[in-house]
């Protein structure tokens, strides 16, 4: 049995936002239980030099988004840094999902040969697609999902490992 590249990216960022989606609603009702202002969870961070819980669910879906374009060749909806509640936060989830579920899976057939070159500042990796998706894309996007739950967490939102790993969902006979 192969792997297409679809199958190993879109179905798990999706799942991913599934989770985060319900992360953000607990961190809702954790604040609404102990009479706690939201914005404090939004602007939290785990150290001085990361992203906010804004920036870290931000970040996702840039990642997200970024590397279906760059897989498929569909441009990704440009989404501004502007989000400053939950209900904002979940939208932005909900935008990104449709954009992926809206590539078509055969966008990214041959993908795991092209060349992939990222525009960071001073350093400017080049990647087969497998690699990027592999050793880039995918870990880059854990660290941010990861990074949101660690900073929900940390405030005290009561979660666990099940919550970050979500229900389990037999995969479909394909």
């Amino acid at each position: 049995m192969s792997l297409s590249m679809h199958q190993a990216s879109i179905p798990v960022f999706v799942r991913a936002f599934g989770v985060l989606s319900r992360l953000l609603d607990k961190a809702v009702e954790h604040a609404r239980a102990h009479g706690q202002d939201p914005n404090e969870l939004l602007t939290a961070r785990l150290a001085p030099d990361m992203f906010t819980l804004v920036g870290q669910v931000q970040r996702a879906s840039d990642t997200a988004k970024a590397t279906a374009e760059r897989l498929s060749g569909v441009p990704a909806p440009s989404m501004p840094d502007t989000e400053a509640s939950f209900p904002e936060l979940q939208e932005r989830i909900a935008k990104t999902v449709a954009y992926l579920e809206s590539v078509d899976p055969a966008r990214f057939e041959g993908s795991e040969q092209r060349t992939i070159e990222l525009p960071l500042r001073d350093f400017k990796p080049v990647f087969r697609g497998d690699g990027y998706l592999f050793t880039f894309a995918l870990p880059n996007f854990y660290f941010h999902v990861t990074t949101a739950y660690g900073i929900l967490r940390h405030k005290g939102v009561q979660i666990g490992k099940r919550d970050f790993l979500g229900p389990y969902t037999p995969p479909a006979n394909t």
